[in-house]
């Protein structure tokens, strides 16, 4: 009874918690008579649950396209992750984000993915974000890249070669993962071994998971087996990272052989050199594309995956031809090089429109950072606005017949400015595009010139959950070329 009776009182006193939050919230915003419309949804909870199940049944268009229908097709408030929320649907949306960074809008990222980044978000997201893309053009540029196409195609061999040749039937989506993440940790960190990347693959599977969850830290959530996670990964790289210091010290490693070795050299004004924690937080950054840095490991995992999902089939007899014109022209054992990445014109045409139906990067965020007035709305400071890809991928008005996979949307001037942002625009612009294209085109080649493939199932979901990834995985039929 007495359990009963303070079962009760928690929850009274709850409820009654929420309800003074959501009233103190709305009367905060009494004073801007021409707030966007929309729902804010639950007290903190807001409209979150609706905005990740969408995208876990395999609609992630559905959440904006039902408020755009119902509120706005320019801009309408929700709240997510405990934020209100201004979400911008259209071209003209994304121009102006895009170009007010800095102005009247900066980055944001929720409260879980600075919880399960603490020590490199001590200072500002934006600022150790801006650090972040200072060290990165020099490595991350297409003519720095080039060197590394030859390491790219050797790793996408062996990958082959031990996963998928001599076998009737593979489940794509784990083997791509472990491909990029493969080649991110070879990159990166300058790790080849696949046991020692093994040792991280899962860990990140469940971070990256994790990091755009409600930031509910009980056993069992997301949230909390990402930051536990976190801690894991953290702890093997910094004994990299004391590693490699010494290799350093003693040229047993080279200051230019990855973006870690960058790092560790790499000092601001001040001459301040990063500490083995910062680093640590960077390169999980950059090895599951997040924080708005280098597209990476798991978010390419991703793309390579719908890249054999996707296509019908002339757009596979088209990339068929292109590929093998390409393999044919190599002598045994030559790598791909930079001139046949060029040539592969058309399969990026392919890459692009697999992207353009499933976006690596679903959206992002940003605060006001002064009141500002879009579309006639007012949007007080402070409060986040939100870009979606879908809401323009999908978008008739900007791509006719919007679920029909068409490569040629990408042909001659393409598609219209603010219209296609699968890796976001303005300044920042995801740097890491060049990388990413290189990765999907090797594996494409790699994959084309060696099988054609039957899904065995058919209408397998894209769900995204937090990035876009088939329901079960991709399994299909391998079915070799004939020499």
């Amino acid at each position: 009874m007495e359990l009963f009776f303070l079962s009760g009182v928690i929850l009274f006193a709850f409820i009654v918690s929420l309800s003074v939050v959501f009233l103190l919230y709305h009367k905060s915003y009494a004073s801007y008579p021409n707030l966007p419309r929309g729902n804010m949804g639950l007290p903190y909870i807001g409209e979150s649950l609706e905005y990740l199940s969408t995208g876990r049944k395999g609609h992630p268009e559905k959440f904006f396209y039902d408020r755009m229908a119902k509120f706005s097709s320019e801009v309408f408030k929700t709240s997510i992750f405990g934020e209100p929320v201004a979400v911008m649907c259209n071209t003209a949306g994304n121009k102006f984000l895009y170009s007010n960074e800095n102005k009247l809008v900066t980055a944001w990222w929720p409260s879980s993915v600075n919880k399960i980044f603490p020590s490199s978000l001590q200072t500002s997201s934006n600022e150790e974000s801006k650090k972040m893309r200072k060290m990165l053009p020099k490595i991350m540029k297409p003519e720095a890249l080039q060197r590394y196409i030859g390491i790219m195609d050797t790793i996408a061999k062996r990958h082959f070669e031990a996963g998928w040749e001599g076998k009737k039937e593979v489940t794509v989506f784990p083997l791509a993962k472990n491909y990029t993440f493969w080649l991110a940790c070879r990159l990166f960190l300058s790790i080849e071994d696949p046991d020692h990347v093994a040792k991280f693959a899962d860990p990140f599977a469940v971070l990256a998971s994790g990091i755009l969850s409600i930031p509910i830290d009980l056993p069992g959530t997301p949230f909390n087996r990402a930051i536990k996670a976190s801690k894991v990964i953290k702890k093997e790289l910094r004994a990299i990272i004391k590693q490699r210091k010494i290799d350093l010290a003693e040229n047993k490693a080279s200051p230019t052989q990855d973006i870690l070795s960058h790092m560790l050299l790499a000092s601001d004004e001040n001459g301040q050199f990063m500490t083995e924690m910062d680093i640590a937080d960077k390169i999980i950054g950059l090895l599951i594309g997040g924080h708005d840095t280098a597209s990476a490991a798991y978010y390419f995992c991703c793309q390579v995956t719908l890249s054999v999902v996707l296509p019908v089939n002339y757009t596979y007899d088209g990339y068929l031809k292109e590929q093998m014109e390409i393999a044919k022209s190599k002598k045994p054992g030559e790598l791909l090089n930079w001139d046949d990445i060029q040539k592969m014109k058309y399969s990026w045409n392919v890459a692009c429109e697999v992207m353009r139906l499933a976006p690596p990067l679903q959206g992002a965020f940003r605060e006001a950072i002064n009141d500002f007035v879009f579309a006639g709305f007012s949007i007080p400071k402070g409060w986040k606005l939100y870009w979606s890809a879908n809401s323009t991928h999908r978008n008739p008005e900007y791509f006719p017949e919007p679920e029909k996979f068409d490569p040629s949307r990408f042909e001659g001037n393409g598609p219209l400015p603010y219209s296609y942002v699968p890796f976001g625009g303005g300044p920042r612009m995801c740097p890491g595009k060049e990388y990413a294209r290189l990765e999907i085109l090797v594996f494409m080649h790699n994959v084309v010139k060696r099988f054609n493939w039957e899904k065995l199932l058919p209408d397998e979901k894209i769900i995204v959950n937090p990035m876009p990834i088939p329901a079960k995985g991709l399994p299909v039929r391998l079915i070799p070329h004939i020499a």
